[in-house]
């Protein structure tokens, strides 16, 4: 079992979903998050007073799936999340080992309660 973490751009939460659930992923947890990497800031103006924001709205999603689903789920957000051929700022994927999951309505383990 696989914990997939991608992080993209705001804008692009609605293909990702309709990507994944093309594929047939359908159980995906969505959050709003703030965060920065290699964009330059941009500099607003606030109250008159320059500023530079050091946080970019970002948005988290987090799929728990079986190994065989880990690639058909990488490749669905690669290829709804890029900007055009692909930009600074369009996102990361990370996959992380997923050592049990238990369902709480049915105390299922492991593969099954995902």
């Amino acid at each position: 079992m696989k914990l997939i973490t991608a992080i993209i751009q705001p804008d692009k939460l609605h293909e990702v979903r309709e990507a994944l659930f093309d594929a047939e992923i359908t159980r995906i947890t969505v959050s709003r998050v703030t965060g920065h990497g290699r964009q330059q800031n941009t500099e607003d103006l606030y109250r008159g007073q320059r500023i530079t924001p050091n946080l970019i709205p970002k948005v988290r999603i987090d799929i728990a799936c079986n190994d065989e689903f880990v690639k058909v789920a990488c490749q669905a957000i690669l290829k709804a999340a890029k900007h055009g051929g692909g930009a600074i700022g369009d996102g990361k994927i990370f996959i992380t080992t997923l050592d049990e999951c238990i369902r709480i309505r049915t105390d299922e383990t492991g593969g099954k309660a995902i």
